[in-house]
């Protein structure tokens, strides 16, 4: 059975497709509407866009890095493992190419995840405050 992270990446995927549009729709629309002279709320949120951008990156590269230390340790394990099992025991475990798999799944799973939070976040976000001025 896979592991969580295998199910978690295409749903990640999708909510990421569905959500940075409409962020971007959003945004650029306020950047239209604004012109040449912003309100005071409008340079917040357009200070907010650049600095949470550098959050997710730094997030998610941390969240990546973390990822991929673990599944140097679980194949540093196999190794190990390897080194000491008799010689017929020892290829079948190390090069599982399914378990390779799986963590690199996990890398991406984690790098995405940050970046995915701050999308639909904002999307929400945003469209609460698109819904109160139609109110």
């Amino acid at each position: 059975m896979p592991r969580r992270s295998a199910r978690r990446l295409p749903a990640y995927a999708i909510d990421l497709a569905i959500a940075a549009p409409q962020v971007v729709a959003d945004r650029l629309a306020r950047v239209a509407r604004a012109g040449a002279t912003p309100s005071a709320r409008d340079v917040a949120e357009f200070h907010r866009m650049g600095a949470e951008k550098i959050v997710a990156f730094g997030a998610a590269w941390q969240a990546m890095a973390l990822a991929a230390m673990r599944a140097q340790q679980a194949y540093l394990r196999a190794v190990s493992l390897a080194m000491r099992s008799p010689w017929w025991i020892a290829p079948h475990r190390l090069a599982d190419p399914a378990r390779r798999m799986q963590d690199s799944i996990d890398v991406l799973t984690a790098g995405l995840a940050p970046i995915r939070h701050a999308a639909v976040g904002n999307a929400r976000r945003l469209g609460r405050a698109r819904r109160r001025k139609r109110a």
